[in-house]
């Protein structure tokens, strides 16, 4: 991760805040098989984001070279901190870039006097959930169970056991 910094959000990274929002729609599209995901315009959704009243910090990852390429927020649930989004783009994945902005979001949600931190990956995005694990997210806190019911007959393969029981993802 050369010469890539960590940064506050400045409205000037509106337009790459939206292009991250978008790669990050597009690849949960891609993972569960669902052109809708997001809405016809899933940049708006950076847009309302950006006016959360939990909205506690948002932080970038700037390349001298190729601008923002990655992005971190922290939203306040009272002493807890919830990690969203966390998103890098693709073509920088895989390099250290994720964990150096989830290592910053950590920090400053230390500096908050913060009690723990949350994030909730898509459970089929492995890629983020190997990169969650490596930066210190390793307590099983929650979880969100579905009945797919528009879906049922395209089912994943892949999936995990827990407590005895077997679940797909």
């Amino acid at each position: 991760m050369t010469d890539v910094s960590i940064r506050p959000y400045r409205p000037h990274d509106h337009r790459a805040g939206r292009r991250l929002w978008v790669e990050l729609a597009e690849q949960h599209r891609e993972l569960y098989d669902d052109p809708g995901f997001g809405g016809a315009d899933p940049g708006a959704a950076f847009d309302e984001y950006l006016t959360r009243l939990d909205l506690s910090g948002l932080w970038v990852a700037e390349d001298p070279a190729d601008g923002v390429i990655g992005l971190v927020g922290l939203l306040m649930k009272g002493r807890t901190g919830v990690v969203e989004p966390v998103v890098v783009t693709a073509g920088r994945r895989g390099r250290g870039v994720g964990r150096a902005l989830l290592d910053h979001v950590a920090e400053q949600a230390r500096r908050r006097g913060l009690t723990r931190l949350t994030i909730s990956p898509e459970s089929r995005n492995l890629e983020a959930l190997r990169c969650l694990h490596g930066a210190g997210y390793d307590v099983l806190s929650a979880l969100e169970l579905t009945l797919d019911l528009g879906r049922q007959a395209q089912r994943w393969r892949d999936g995990m056991a827990l407590h005895d029981l077997q679940f797909r993802s």
